[in-house]
Order: structure tokens, then C-alpha cells, then sequence
């Protein structure tokens, strides 16, 4: 049998070889029901993330120690093991943002899940655009706050100056249009949905058409003089993704 702590230094040897590569954020859905699990692989897939699926509470441990998901999507009715019971060890092993899932709409309910320790709660029947956005809200509460210069190819953004920097010349942008290239920056090579975008520049309640989008999105492309084949990539019926 393999040295655990061995396997635990592989794991996270893999974990930080994953993050300096860019690859999808990676998030376990812990649900008995299959059907579930597929709507989540679905559309959490088609914003960028990797999906993995356990259907009982006892699978769900040994992959989330295996895995090292960044996000947990953990349901309370589960065999073998509750979601609460599943919940507690989980904390008792490590910090990885979970959010329950669960069809009960009680108080109780909510707070034992919290107590439990719980990040984050989704009542069913629930929208994967709901899901999707506290996924990414948990992600940037655990993102580090000491990448003020962000780099990729000939381009530059220093977060405490403000500055954008491409192949040597400054870059004046509008407030705007910054955070839209921040936030590309932040996720590179990942494809973001228009809502993400709007959820992430301009707020989550924002009222407006998401075709803002699009009209800030052309803007910043001429700033950058971003020609094709481009940094920014439009990604048909779903959002764009900052390549290089």
C-alpha cells in the first residue's frame, strides 16, 4: 500500500502543476441522482469547468482526497454517509469552499448545513446560472491576493498601478474596460459566458442587455490592437476566452 503521505505530496505536486498550467477550475458534484449530475457537467462544462461526479457520501471522500477539487457541490440526501455527516469530515480534512445542494428549504436545514461547514447552500429545483456564479464567487474568495502583475504573451496588466502594458506601450483604458481586462487575466484561456462577465465587471444584479458585453468587448479589441487571429476569442453561442 502506497505511503499516504507520499500520495498526499504527489497530489499536491499535481494540484500546483495544474494551477501554474491554467487548467479548468476543478469541481466534485457529490449527488445520488445521476440527472443531476449531468445538468451540472453540462452547463458548469460550457463556462470552463472540469466536472467530476460521486454518487454516494463514502466515493465522495476518497475523491475529493484523490481529486483535490476547488469547489464542492455536496447534496444532504446521499447513502452511506448524509451530506452533513460527509460535510464534516471533508472540514475536518481540508478548506476547499463547499456549497450544499439540497431539495429542503428549511431553516434548520440551512443552518446545520453551515455549521457543518459549509461555504454556500442551493435549494432544488436550481438554476445552473445560480450555481454557476456561486462556484465562481467561492473561487474568488480563495484566489491569492499578491498577483498585482498579470502576464500573457506581449501583455501586461499591473493591478496596483493600473497599467496595461502590449509589446511596450501603455495602454490607456476606460474604468470599464479595465476590469473587463482584469477579469480576462484572471481566468486565462478559460471561456467566459456573458453573464459571467457581466456578474464579474459589472455586478450580479446588473438590469441591463448583455450585449454591453460585446460593445465593451469590441472596444478593448481596438484598444489592444488585437488583430486576428486574436487574444480575445469569441467563443460562438457561449462568451469569449483571452488565449494567447
Amino acid at each position: 500500500m502506497s505511503d499516504p503521505t507520499q500520495v498526499s505530496q504527489a497530489a499536491d505536486r499535481a494540484h500546483d502543476a495544474a494551477d501554474q498550467a491554467g487548467v479548468s477550475p476543478r469541481v466534485l458534484v457529490i449527488d445520488d441522482e445521476r440527472s443531476i449530475i449531468d445538468v451540472i457537467r453540462i452547463g458548469l462544462g460550457l463556462q470552463g469547468f472540469a466536472i467530476e461526479g460521486a454518487s454516494t457520501g463514502l466515493m465522495g471522500l476518497e475523491m475529493a482526497q484523490r481529486m483535490r477539487p476547488d469547489v464542492i457541490v455536496l447534496d444532504v440526501m446521499l447513502p452511506e454517509l448524509d451530506g452533513f455527516c460527509v460535510c464534516r469530515r471533508l472540514r475536518a480534512l481540508s478548506d476547499v469552499p463547499i456549497i450544499m445542494l439540497t431539495a429542503r428549504d428549511e431553516v434548520d436545514d440551512r443552518i446545520l448545513g453551515l455549521d457543518s461547514g459549509a461555504d454556500d447552500y442551493v435549494v432544488k429545483p436550481f438554476s445552473v446560472g445560480e450555481l454557476a456564479a456561486r462556484v465562481r464567487a467561492q473561487l474568488r474568495r480563495r484566489r491569492p491576493c499578491n498577483a498585482d502583475v498579470l502576464r500573457m504573451g506581449d501583455l501586461t496588466l499591473d493591478h496596483s498601478a493600473r497599467e496595461v502594458i502590449v509589446a511596450g506601450r501603455q495602454i490607456v483604458l476606460t474604468a470599464r474596460e479595465y476590469e473587463l481586462l482584469h477579469l480576462f487575466m484572471r481566468h486565462p484561456r478559460q471561456v467566459l459566458t456573458r453573464d459571467a462577465i457581466l456578474e464579474g465587471v459589472w455586478g450580479y444584479d446588473y438590469p441591463g442587455d448583455d450585449n454591453i458585453v460585446d460593445v465593451y468587448v469590441r472596444s478593448l479589441r481596438t484598444k489592444l490592437d488585437d488583430q486576428p487571429p486574436r487574444r480575445i476569442q469569441t467563443v460562438r453561442g457561449v462568451g469569449y476566452a483571452l488565449k494567447e
